[in-house]
């Protein structure tokens, strides 16, 4: 029966491998004074005992007793939290901010938009120098003939004729537009 150990090399490779993983162990699992300390205790700075000895830990010098004066203070100590409920696992909505109007759009807020202009045209008038005249107005591609008082596209109304311009009113939005004579 073959054990294996015909190479010579492998063999005493082997051997060496268990030698140190038995002293490594060994290393790890004994409680000598070079042991890793507690990770759970806490950290001291460095305080010497009498004649200069190791530093005492602070786990060893713990006093039982209970220490009102700590107490108190913990007590006198209110929680100030930002408003968030830590039980919900959705983030707060965001804060939307107001817009700020300034003192010239509260004023534009507060007139009535102008009213629409006249879109009339004056193109002319016929009719004897000191009797009534008859006026020609233009809107678009359309010529109305109108006197004083006639209401034109159903919504202006003539108020005066003059030489040069005639006076027109929106019966809409009450809106008066003088509207000069064009050459055309």
């Amino acid at each position: 029966m073959k054990l294996g150990t015909e190479n010579k090399k492998k063999t005493i490779l082997a051997g060496v491998l268990a030698v140190v993983a038995a002293g490594l162990l060994i290393y790890q699992f004994s409680g000598g004074s070079n042991a890793t300390p507690d990770p759970t205790a806490p950290i001291v700075p460095a305080a010497r005992g009498k004649a200069g000895r190791k530093p005492i830990s602070l786990a060893h010098s713990l006093d039982p007793t209970l220490r009102f004066d700590l107490l108190k203070s913990s007590e006198d100590m209110t929680y100030k939290g930002n408003g968030r409920n830590i039980f919900s696992s959705q983030a707060p909505p965001p804060d939307i901010p107001k817009p700020v109007q300034s003192a010239l759009q509260q004023q534009a807020a507060q007139q009535p938009p102008p009213p629409p202009p006249i879109d009339l045209k004056f193109y002319g008038y016929e009719g004897p120098k000191n009797g009534s005249k008859r006026i020609f107005l233009l809107k678009g591609e359309d010529i109305f003939l109108a006197k004083e008082g006639d209401i034109v596209d159903r919504r202006y109304k003539i108020l005066h004729v003059g030489p040069t311009s005639v006076e027109v009113q929106d019966v809409l939005t009450n809106n008066t537009q003088t509207i000069p004579l064009s050459a055309g």
